[in-house]
């Protein structure tokens, strides 16, 4: 389908890559990985023809088409979001409007002449193709697209410029959904979406005919989707089998032999070198000597690149908290007429983790200001503990950094004494290397400055820290680095994000929010989340008339279950109710201390695998760190059926004693 064959970029004298020779064949999915800066972009638009290549070439079935959707920089305007949709159908359009044209020229000719048998044979021709693109299902499926994206039924003939940049690339995205090139392109596609829409384009792509190429950090969705990786790392690219953990497993395992071949290679090399040292100035050796020396110069040197320093990020130390951290009593936000949420009741207590989800204008954000007490709420009330120190990360902190000064000056202004890494080291940490660290805000990409402002955030003392997508601009040992910070964290934590490898390891509770709906929170982490809204909305599809059938206005009655008793009767009843709640209720209560504990010992149990993972001998122990991962998820597994359990049984108890008490 396509071959790309000894392709060359380089800007300046920095070469990204060179002699890079792959193909990609019919429905495949790949994908590319490496750190920032590595090439992978570069290479994705070099595909989509939106850059042109030093040298080489890129080739293609002449009928096949490319689509690309960028990172960023789509701007659409003047132009209705269904017509802008619309035109992914141009083909189709172009189709239509030459049969039209046609039949009005057969209006004119002979039925009996050789021109009217060619025209009509002409129309024949088009209206087979035309069916194979069936016009009658473009406005349907523009709506689900769109729909499926997170646009509104009334978002159809707003003009595209009303929408933001996120939502601008959602457009985008709806477009090339529809246009359904033979190769899609995808470069960070999850970036401004939110968990709705993320689902809906997964779910799409899984069924999706033509090849995909994907640049993405949401492990997860690579995991599930990609089943090649081209890797790109110090100039080379090297190509790997599976999705992008297997990826990471066989990295490793050639980085391994690599060094063993290199150590073997070595010796062998010191050995010949003392050879020649030894017997340079003997005459009866000189063959001998000028043999080896030349054997010496065709060895072709085993090069290992100096791998990125594996770092990790750790919290200054929170100043002591209060139990209670922050609490919204009957909270509501309204901005004019819009009321973004209203009524809420939250409790967030020490050491508590939660993820927020929801679709976008849901107000989660809204809400993240509301609990650190930046925006005080329309009703109701918020109270931070006495001892709370919250810290808060969202994107608009970019927006609000110095641009006359260097990326460490802003961190050296927050950067405490005594913290366990420098500024110019946690700068590291987050793709900020060399003399990058010298750089001008001003002259920052947006995604840079973000990361910055996270940066900044990360190295103030802080009791509870909100964070709003902090992963958006990290690549994969960014995220790595700040998760196992966030896991060791003695903090509390609220954290805005749709990634659920990075989420599930750090949270135990969710929460949920929903426009027109009061938020929801669930006892267990991203996945449990969905797996639970998942059997809801099998549920709900199963039993679509979920509003009950209210009753026919009948006279009152005495039925038996309100006729008065008199005291017999209602010793019976009370006995009755004894004996369930004996029997019943209290073997369900005391399974559900049971599995309150079990979840309490588990963990433990995963914070402490946890740690033994990160210690420096167990990552360099290919064996060891195998066992402990596979404890790990054994553990996690357990965790999760329990959590599943305690919820089963909490509405079980709940329902029983509702019961009872009737």
């Amino acid at each position: 389908m396509l071959a790309v064959k000894n392709l060359r970029v380089e800007f300046g004298p920095r070469v990204i890559f060179k002699d890079l020779t792959f193909s990609i064949g019919d429905k495949e999915r790949i994908a590319f990985a490496g750190h920032n800066g590595a090439g992978k972009s570069t290479l994705m638009k070099c595909i989509g023809g939106a850059l042109q290549p030093n040298g080489g070439e890129i080739n293609k079935t002449k009928h096949h088409r490319i689509g690309y959707l960028p990172q960023e920089g789509i701007h659409i305007k003047g132009i209705s979001l269904f017509e802008e949709a619309e035109s992914a159908f141009a083909e189709t359009k172009e189709i239509q409007t030459q049969i039209d044209r046609y039949a009005t020229e057969l209006e004119k000719l002979d039925p009996r002449s050789a021109p009217f048998s060619d025209l009509l044979e002409k129309i024949g021709e088009l209206e087979l193709l035309l069916d194979g693109h069936d016009p009658t299902r473009m406005k349907p499926k523009i709506e689900s697209i769109l729909g499926g994206l997170g646009f509104k039924k009334s978002d159809l003939q707003r003009d595209c410029g009303e929408f933001s940049g996120g939502w601008q690339m959602r457009i985008a995205m709806a477009k090339l959904f529809l246009a359904e090139p033979e190769i899609l392109l995808l470069d960070e596609p999850t970036n401004h979406l939110d968990i709705d829409a993320q689902r809906f384009m997964e779910n799409y792509l899984h069924q999706y005919k033509g090849a995909i190429i994907l640049i993405s950090h949401d492990r997860a969705m690579m995991d599930g989707l990609t089943t090649r990786t081209i890797a790109f790392h110090h100039g080379r690219a090297e190509e790997f089998t599976g999705n992008y953990s297997s990826y990471e497993t066989q990295l490793k395992e050639r980085q391994e032999i690599l060094r063993k071949q290199k150590v073997a290679q070595d010796r062998e090399i010191a050995k010949t070198e003392q050879f020649i040292n030894r017997f340079r100035a003997q005459a009866n050796k000189a063959s001998q000597v000028q043999s080896r020396i030349k054997q010496l110069a065709k060895i072709e040197r085993i090069q290992i690149d100096a791998e990125d320093a594996v770092m990790s990020f750790k919290f200054p130390d929170p100043p002591a908290s209060t139990h209670l951290v922050a609490k919204l009593e009957k909270a509501g936000q309204q901005y004019g007429d819009l009321t973004v949420f209203r009524d809420v009741d939250l409790e967030v207590t020490a050491g508590e983790k939660y993820a927020i989800v929801g679709p976008n204008g849901a107000g989660k954000s809204t809400f993240c200001r509301m609990i650190t007490g930046e925006e005080a709420p329309a009703t109701g009330e918020h109270l931070l503990g006495t001892k709370t120190k919250p810290s808060f990360f969202n994107q608009n902190h970019a927006d609000e950094l110095d641009p006359s000064l260097t990326v460490l000056e802003t961190v050296e202004q927050i950067a405490t004494r005594g913290a366990s890494l420098s500024a110019r080291d946690v700068l590291g940490c987050f793709l900020f290397k060399g003399d990058d660290v010298f750089k001008k805000i001003g002259v920052l990409s947006g995604g840079e400055r973000s990361r910055v402002a996270l940066v900044r955030m990360l190295v103030r003392p802080a009791n509870f820290l909100i964070l709003d997508e902090p992963t958006n601009h990290l690549d994969m040992q960014s995220q790595d680095i700040l998760q196992r910070a966030l896991i060791d964290y003695p903090g509390t934590l609220l954290i805005v994000s749709h990634n659920r490898n990075f989420l599930d390891p750090i949270v135990q509770k969710t929460i949920e929010f929903r426009p027109g709906e009061d938020p929801r929170t669930f006892a267990g982490n991203l996945t449990y989340y969905l797996d639970k809204t998942a059997e809801e909305e099998k549920i709900a599809k199963g039993n679509p008339t979920k509003t009950p059938v209210k009753p026919e206005a009948t006279k009152p009655t005495t039925s038996a279950k309100n006729s008065p008793l008199n005291a017999k009767e209602r010793r019976k009843r009370d006995a009755a109710i004894r004996e369930k709640r004996n029997k019943v209720l209290k073997p369900l209560q005391a399974e559900f201390e049971a599995v309150e504990t079990q979840i309490s010992e588990l963990e433990t149990a995963q914070k402490t695998i946890s740690a033994h993972l990160e210690k420096p001998e167990i990552v360099g122990n290919a064996d060891e760190l195998r066992k402990s991962t596979e404890a790990y998820d054994q553990v996690s597994q357990k965790l999760e059926k329990a959590y599943s359990q305690w919820e089963d049984l909490s509405a079980s108890i709940e329902k029983l004693e509702a019961e009872l008490n009737h």
